[in-house]
């Protein structure tokens, strides 16, 4: 590591310390961590600005940035798992699940598929709006690499639906809880569910044995949940790292010749962002209680891109700040990993599909290809990873079906990043919606909660 690393490493190091200081002096969290926002920021120009854009010191120097960043967004995810497993079970002991499950988990989902077929119908409206086509980007060498690589990607992505729904079943809920698998969310859900179920059968018969497991349960979810706060309490350093590395490797120069792409991107998500506040708002809550309580998680999955590591967050903002049930919750928050993510799995491959059908000869406003992408995209919308490279698999699930040119996924490689960044965070909005609707339509929205003005507490301390 030569002497430049090891001074961009300092610097760093030093806003770490900065953070620690202000955290010492009882500044609140939130505050602490838009600072750690716009430190990052402030860092990743700093480091193009001296050694330019793609420069072999960036490159070495966000290696090391990743400690930080990356290894925050991984103790997440190293927690994910746990958390879906135990506070599903949670769920059924402390019976605010059981007879409701049916009716909880069909709402969830239909909140979920629903509002992601409408974001297909929004990103669809934005494509034709701004006059966005395929052909209009031209391809360099990292857009044609990007196409082979999704082309070699679909040989083994693209499954008959009977497929995808199968793989969604648990034959191994160890590995399952690995995560290996795109699906092993669901799997997981699943496996916990019937143990759940299994749960309220052994208490009909013995309440002796039912009560020492349900000790045994609330125990590994006290324990879980420890881990929880200690992880959560490093978000400010793993923001920090994670937006000074996002802005360092970003090219500016391909952000401003597919400005028009990404303005039409960013359009089309916080349109659907004011759908889910307008569902809110129509089943009685204040929208503006929602946005408030839930900055830091979106924030969070805006910065790190990853659902899945915002699943924590995302549970955690429901149940402490939302007034959502614990059941409630994690089955929202696990649903939303895999099923109708509403940017990745929504407004991306429909926009992409619109963009694309005019250079095989389809008029993308014909009644027929417009009804078809919905559809299309509502239904393959299962199984959708909540990791890096969902929308790419979307896309090529979506293409596929509609007989479109695979390769041309790739011609938004270059602004990808930048757009994931607000893709992320619609997905992880879209769960937290479908989970505070179901608790609000179910009666089992606690209100006091929801209404309650945000004191500023973090996640870490609830």
């Amino acid at each position: 590591m030569d002497w430049i690393v090891v001074a961009n490493v300092v610097v760093l190091l030093a806003f770490v310390v900065l953070l620690y200081v202000l955290k010492q002096k009882h500044l609140k969290f939130s505050t602490r961590v838009f600072i750690a926002l716009g430190l990052g920021i402030l860092l990743g120009v700093g480091l193009q600005f001296v050694y330019g854009a793609g420069a072999e010191e960036i490159t070495n120097t966000v290696l090391w940035y990743n400690i930080i960043g990356t290894g925050y967004v991984k103790l997440l995810q190293m927690i994910a798992m746990p958390l879906i497993f135990i506070s599903i079970l949670v769920a059924f002991t402390k019976m605010n699940l059981g007879k409701n499950f049916g009716k909880v988990a069909g709402l969830i989902l239909a909140i979920l598929i629903g509002t992601t077929a409408v974001s297909a119908v929004v990103g669809i409206t934005a494509t034709t709006l701004f006059d966005l086509q395929a052909d209009q980007i031209l391809q360099g060498e990292a857009e044609v690499a990007r196409g082979e690589a999704i082309v070699e990607r679909a040989e083994t992505a693209v499954l008959p639906l009977p497929t995808q729904i199968l793989e969604l079943f648990p034959a191994n809920p160890f590995l399952d809880l690995t995560g290996a698998r795109s699906t092993s969310t669901i799997s997981v859900v699943i496996f916990a569910a019937f143990l759940g179920f299994a749960y309220l059968q052994v208490k009909r018969k013995d309440e002796e044995i039912a009560s020492v497991i349900k000790k045994g349960i609330d125990a590994i979810y006290a324990l879980i949940m420890g881990v929880v706060r200690i992880v959560l309490q490093l978000t400010p350093y793993g923001i920090l790292a994670i937006m000074a590395r996002t802005v360092a490797i970003s090219d500016f120069g391909a952000i401003y010749n597919l400005g028009k792409f990404v303005l039409a991107s960013y359009v089309a998500l916080m349109i659907v962002f004011i759908i889910h506040l307008i569902i809110l708002s129509v089943t009685g809550l204040n929208p503006v209680t929602y946005v408030k309580k839930s900055a830091e998680t979106l924030l969070f999955a805006f910065t790190s891109r990853t659902s899945a590591g915002a699943l924590p967050m995302n549970i955690a903002t429901q149940t402490s700040r939302l007034g959502v049930p614990e059941g409630i919750a994690n089955f929202s928050g696990s649903f939303g990993l895999s099923i109708g993510q509403n940017g990745c799995a929504g407004v991306y491959p429909a926009m992409l599909a619109v963009m694309i059908a005019p250079t095989v000869g389809i008029n993308p406003l014909s009644p027929g290809f417009l009804v078809s992408v919905v559809a299309i995209v509502a239904i393959s919308s299962f199984g959708v990873a909540g990791v890096g490279g969902g929308a790419t698999f979307a896309a090529i699930l979506v293409l596929s079906a509609l007989d479109l040119p695979i390769a041309l996924a790739g011609v938004l490689i270059s602004v990808e990043p930048l757009i994931d960044m607000g893709r992320t965070a619609l997905n992880v909005s879209g769960s937290m919606t479908a989970g505070v609707t179901t608790a609000r339509l179910t009666g089992e929205l606690n209100t006091d909660i929801y209404n309650t003005p945000h004191d500023g507490k973090p996640l870490a301390e609830v």
